[in-house]
Parts: C-alpha cells; sequence; structure tokens
C-alpha cells in the first residue's frame, strides 16, 4: 500500500514556522511592503504578529499563502 503525500501544503505546519520562515527569508521589512499591516511594519515581533494572525484570517491566508508560494518556489 503507497502513501499518498499531503495534498493541503499547510498541513503539520504551525503558523509561528512560517513566520519565522518568512522573515528569516524576506526579513520584517520585505514583509511589510509585501502585507502592509501594523504587526509588520512598526516594532515587528513573531509574538506581536502571531497574535494578530490568530484573530484576522484575511491577513493569516496572506501570510501562509505566501508560504506555500515561497514553498512551492523553493522546489
Amino acid at each position: 500500500m503507497e502513501i499518498q503525500p499531503q495534498k493541503d501544503p499547510l498541513h503539520g505546519v504551525t503558523l509561528k514556522k512560517i513566520l519565522e520562515d518568512l522573515v528569516e527569508k524576506y526579513g520584517w521589512e520585505f514583509l511589510a511592503k509585501k502585507i502592509p499591516i501594523r504587526c509588520f511594519m512598526f516594532y515587528p515581533t513573531v509574538t506581536s504578529s502571531l497574535k494578530f494572525l490568530r484573530q484576522t484570517l484575511w491577513a493569516r491566508e496572506k501570510v501562509q499563502k505566501l508560504w506555500v508560494d515561497k514553498e512551492k518556489a523553493g522546489r
């Protein structure tokens, strides 16, 4: 029996891991330009950004899409 690969690229990946990967790859300045939200633009921290992203669906979806696009480009 073959194991099917997961179709959801976000399966098993935490929001914290996604954000840390994006900050490491692109930096806060790029993230603030790409997704202009206050927690990326002014005194950004992972903690404050996670708090906002967990409460704001549209922003979380943009961050997740950016990460998925980065992962696809890296393959």
